[in-house]
């Protein structure tokens, strides 16, 4: 499965079913997609970038692998990256939630300046690491993908990281075993229907309970299928007759 997670900008959220891991799910999910992807360095995702629509970008992939270098080795490069690409969280733990002009403007002011600085402080490190193998992957893959990690600044679209979306796939992950009896590709192609359907209604803070049951009862008495975008869960007030945490 595939997932989306808007929240830090009030958007919906979304799975996609594939059958397996392979390159070719991706790509049919994402033919007509232009625009940014945030995802893990999972290979199949790659040659979606070949057309130049989309762009691939992490920045927590990319302070797990100084993290990784300053846990065993404890070497002062690898913290001081590690505290610089903290101060750029630091600035969207006070964005989270904002609207995209909002957090487009406070990156421009705080976010860019720190952007712009640890780009040519890893340049000027790497030459000076004969024989620190670990630290220099870590900065030769920040600097590749540098594109990448500096999309956010002009778009407050865009996320630091995948985290939102891991954190919102983690119970599909935990019951992968369950999906297994979905019966069909159908039946799991549904069920992919119902987790955006409920994690959308968590993301939205109504009640999945309540808010099931109210659709389900409009539906028999014959809501109009051409108004079906008034049912869906950001467009049901939390205190409308959905909401609650039932």
């Amino acid at each position: 499965m595939n997932a989306r997670d808007q929240r830090s900008w009030a958007g919906p959220a979304g799975y996609v079913f594939a059958p397996d891991r392979k390159a070719e799910g991706p790509a049919a999910h994402l033919t007509h997609f232009k625009g940014v992807l945030h995802i893990d360095r999972y290979a199949g995702f790659d040659r979606l970038t070949d057309a130049g629509n989309i762009i691939l970008a992490c920045w927590a992939h990319t302070g797990r692998k100084f993290y990784e270098v300053a846990q065993p080795e404890d070497t002062p490069v690898a913290h001081e990256a590690l505290r610089r690409i903290a101060s750029l969280y630091a600035v969207e733990a006070q964005l989270r939630g904002q609207s995209p002009a909002h957090r487009l403007a406070a990156r421009r002011g705080f976010a860019k300046p720190i952007v712009d600085s640890l780009r040519p402080w890893l340049e000027v490190q790497l030459p000076q690491l004969p024989g620190r193998r670990n630290l220099g992957e870590a900065i030769g893959y920040a600097l590749s993908r540098w594109v990448g990690l500096t999309r956010f600044l002009p778009d407050g679209c865009i996320e630091l990281d995948t985290n939102p979306v891991d954190r919102t796939i983690r119970p599909v992950a935990f019951g992968r075993k369950n999906n297994l009896f979905a019966g069909s590709d159908g039946g799991r192609e549904r069920w992919a229907i119902l987790c955006s359907l409920i994690e959308t209604c968590k993301l939205n803070d109504v009640g999945l309970y309540t808010y099931l049951r109210d659709v389900l009862q409009r539906m028999v008495d014959g809501h109009p299928i051409n108004r079906l975008d008034e049912l869906l869960p950001w467009n049901r007030s939390s205190a409308g007759p959905a909401a609650g945490n039932a």
